[in-house]
């Protein structure tokens, strides 16, 4: 007998107001995430983007947001070490004019790079004109904190360094279009070792292959303009090693369970590579939305777990990827609304028109489903859906 089940809808409205909520109050368990407040800020702005929801932000709230992620940007003084970029809160701005106490407190504020990634992120998402950066300061920051071997630390001292600030670092030049002092071909020899044995890329040199951390290698590759330097037999083995993450929603990592957030790591992977339509799309959704609060929205990592921006934010982009209806195209590499990337590429222009600093290699080689969606933006039609990609895999044939 045939199914006509309704398949579960995606209730919009609800994971817009669960998002919106995030905007103005957090909940008391939240408190321990008050130092990286400006991601929670990226996952609500980012993810009202997605659901066409903007709207909801009333203007006064919209330029709320802008003033205060400005008020964590640290511009170095000349004769302090190089450290310009976005703090992710206020801890270290103290409400004082005791000189000694600011002195203090201006030893421990730095830029970070996941914080000014976001920041920058959520500025362009509000449609901010980014005249209040520094751009040069900030990526002079940015170029500080790379390690010898090419990878980054998340700020100048006290940190770790691994794959995902290398993402940071690309998606701060590619926006900024200003690679300064950053170089390149030791970023692209990191990621080159840290390809593991079965074809994932790892977080640091040595480790295991992850989900997550084989999407910051990729986008990075892509946002430096590198991505051609792997070649063909790789990049098959690579979709390969992807693909087999899928079980119904996907995984992070082989023998693991699937999570609501690697089918925007996973998938956004695949979108890179041209090869997402190799995804069971329904199983993909099926999954994500047995992660859904029907009553208060927004999406979990698990079915039965508590919801929060940052599953929501990725289980939206996921289903987006899949063309889920009432959903904004999604730019991959840097995580972002097409629209919101349509607007950065337009800062682009007119920073490239006032000066000849700007890179060629912003100019990126973005896959055909991308090159698609970001015709229809820039040509003013209605984004609703994201279209599957076309696949030139030698290995494994489109369903």
């Amino acid at each position: 007998m045939e199914d006509k089940t309704e398949p579960e809808p995606v209730l919009l409205s609800k994971h817009a107001k669960n998002l919106l909520r995030f905007l103005n109050m957090l909940p008391a368990r939240m408190a321990s995430h008050d130092n990286t407040r400006s991601t929670i800020v990226f996952f609500a702005v980012c993810g009202l983007d997605v659901l066409n929801s903007l709207n909801l932000v009333p203007p006064q709230l919209r330029q709320d947001i802008i003033d205060w992620i400005y008020g964590g940007l640290v511009v170095p003084r000349d004769n302090e070490k190089r450290c310009g970029g976005f703090m992710g809160c206020r801890a270290m701005v103290p409400l004082t004019e005791d000189a000694d106490v600011l002195a203090c407190m201006r030893k421990y504020q730095w830029g970070h790079l996941a914080m000014t990634y976001t920041s920058i992120a959520v500025l362009v998402t509000l449609g901010d004109d980014l005249a209040r950066l520094d751009r040069k300061s900030i990526v002079d920051g940015v170029a500080a904190v790379q390690r010898p071997e090419g990878s980054f630390s998340a700020c100048i001292d006290g940190s770790e360094d691994d794959m995902r600030f290398v993402y940071c670092a690309a998606t701060i030049c590619h926006m900024l279009d200003y690679w300064g002092d950053v170089d390149k071909e030791a970023m692209f020899q990191f990621i080159a070792k840290s390809l593991r044995y079965d074809y994932g890329f790892s977080q640091e040199l040595e480790g295991e292959a992850h989900g997550g951390t084989t999407f910051c290698a990729l986008a990075a590759l892509q946002l430096s303009g590198q991505l051609h330097r792997l070649d063909a037999a790789t990049v098959e083995r690579i979709k390969r090693w992807l693909i087999f993450r899928q079980m119904d929603g996907f995984q992070g990592r082989p023998n693991k369970p699937v999570d609501t957030c690697y089918s925007f790591w996973i998938g956004a992977s695949l979108c890179i590579l041209d090869g997402f339509e190799l995804t069971d799309y329904a199983k993909n959704r099926e999954y994500i939305l047995s992660t859904q609060d029907t009553l208060v929205g927004g999406f979990a990592k698990w079915p039965q777990a508590t919801p929060d921006p940052f599953h929501t934010y990725l289980g939206l982009c996921g289903l987006a990827f899949t063309g889920e209806p009432g959903l904004s195209a999604v730019m991959p590499s840097l995580n972002m609304s097409m629209a919101a990337y349509v607007h950065l590429q337009h800062l682009h222009e007119v920073w490239r028109s006032k000066s000849k600093e700007g890179s060629e290699d912003n100019d990126l080689a973005i896959s055909s489903a991308v090159q698609h969606q970001l015709k229809l933006t820039k040509d003013g039609e209605a984004i609703a859906t994201t279209t599957a990609t076309t696949s030139t895999s030698p290995l494994i044939s489109a369903q």
